[in-house]
């Protein structure tokens, strides 16, 4: 077993791991995609059955990947080199990595879409967004402009990698400590505004009532897919935040924490999309576009639009940048602790590496027709979309199979509850929590991942 390298850092306590790695859970998919795969599924059924998967199957793996950190103090690979060595297991955390590397490659282009809206925001460029079609045709020439997309992207990975050189302590928390407080500030000033708005209780009934006839098993695979994703689970991510908590701190407490922040975020969002639409008469089951088409149209006909619009899509920002700050720690942590690089070294090499393969994602979008997807492109879907699937979707479902599996039938319960009771704070309902871990959550997450294969449905 390889011995720590000083250059990896540890949480100051408690409170530092909670931010950050609610950080890394919250991102894109609560404030972004959460609202519009609500919408599409019928509002407030899909909101109670995504609360269900997230207690039953988000929270229990939560905690296995947070078990296997705290107990080795190592990145993914190097986690199950420490408790099984001389055996395959290693490749999961492989699988990890590379998946963590995969997903920063093309989330940073999405990221990126987020600065150049809150750009725009400033400088008034999306008052002309009156319309869906204006709007619209605002979007496709921000994402097709090969330099604008380049260069967004370029951007906000430089922001990631700067925080990630940092270090643990002296970057990553420092920056949640600041980012994450903004954030929900901005969140909960934002959701004040909309539910107040004449016509916004239609919103909130719509986000928080279920219609049961709603319900079938698109909806609930939908629900599982956005409990399971939002959480940054399976690509080991937990497990390299976990690794940074000293073993002093509670940590069955901060992981709960971790989902509870997460999912708090995610219904801030729907309580600022949902009564804003409703209020504006904008179409709930708006898709994708809701955050980049339809919503600029609803600001511009709220009052004081502008400000509204630049406190939202500075909020998209920050989650988008807490994100990719967790992504690139947990490719950087492996050169760390496995190659004994330098922070600095591994932050800008693999940020620079990640750069160069957000490329084709970033000119996907309209720039370059090969890379598009469909009739003209070299491949069925754009190369965004592809890069998606394969990375956030069989990935991340595979990776959390497996570590459900390995903590369960592997290494073993009594050792994972151990780890996670390090500090002399009782894990409750364990139980029932291995219960879950051991049956429950893998053989769930292998329907999702099956039915994703068979249907074509991508989350």
């Amino acid at each position: 077993m390889s011995v720590p390298s000083l250059d990896r850092g540890q949480w100051s306590g408690k409170l530092g791991f909670i931010l950050a790695a609610a950080g890394s859970a919250i991102g894109l998919g609560n404030i972004w995609r959460f609202p519009y795969t609500a919408g599409e599924n019928g509002g407030g059924a899909f909101v109670l059955i995504y609360l269900v998967f997230v207690a039953l199957i988000g929270v229990p793996v939560l905690l296995a990947e947070l078990a296997i950190g705290r107990k080795t103090q190592r990145n993914p690979v190097g986690a199950f080199k420490a408790l099984v060595p001389a055996s395959w297991w290693p490749l999961v955390g492989g699988l990890g990595v590379l998946t963590g590397f995969g997903i920063l490659a093309f989330y940073s282009v999405v990221a990126g879409w987020t600065l150049g809206y809150l750009f725009m925001a400033v400088t008034g460029a999306l008052h002309e967004a009156t319309t869906a079609d204006v709007s619209g045709t605002i979007f496709t020439g921000l994402v097709a402009d090969p330099l604008w997309a380049i260069v967004l992207s370029g951007l906000f990975l430089v922001l990631t990698i700067v925080i990630v050189r940092g270090g643990v302590s002296g970057g990553i928390e420092r920056a949640t400590k600041i980012l994450m407080p903004l954030l929900f500030l901005i969140l909960l000033a934002l959701a004040v505004r909309a539910t107040t708005l004449p016509g916004a209780v239609e919103g909130i009934a719509y986000l928080f009532k279920p219609d049961f006839s709603r319900i079938d098993a698109g909806v609930v695979m939908a629900a599982l897919g956005q409990a399971l994703f939002s959480l940054s689970l399976g690509m080991g991510a937990m497990i390299t935040y976990g690794s940074y908590l000293p073993e002093r701190e509670n940590m069955p407490f901060a992981g709960v924490s971790v989902a509870i922040f997460d999912t708090l975020i995610a219904v801030l969002a729907g309580l600022i999309i949902f009564p804003a639409l409703f209020a504006a008469g904008g179409d709930p089951s708006g898709g994708p576009g809701l955050v980049f088409i339809v919503l600029p149209t609803i600001f511009n006909a709220l009052p004081g639009g502008t400000v509204v619009a630049i406190a939202f899509y500075a909020l998209l920002a920050i989650a988008a940048l807490t994100s990719t700050i967790s992504l690139l720690e947990v490719v950087v942590s492996y050169f760390v602790d496995e190659r004994g690089w330098s922070r600095e070294k591994a932050a800008w090499l693999i940020g620079g590496l990640c750069f160069v393969l957000a490329v084709p994602s970033a000119l996907s979008q309209g720039a370059v027709a090969a890379l598009s997807g469909g009739d003209e492109g070299l491949i069925a879907w754009d190369f965004l979309t592809l890069n998606n699937n394969v990375w956030g979707n069989y990935s991340l479902s595979i990776g959390a199979i497996l570590i459900c599996i390995f903590v369960g039938w592997k290494w073993g319960l009594p050792n994972a509850i151990a780890s996670l009771e390090a500090s002399g704070d009782r894990l409750p309902a364990a139980g029932a929590w291995g219960v879950l871990v051991k049956y429950v959550c893998p053989v769930v997450i292998l329907i999702l991942l099956i039915f994703i294969v068979a249907t074509g449905t991508y989350f």
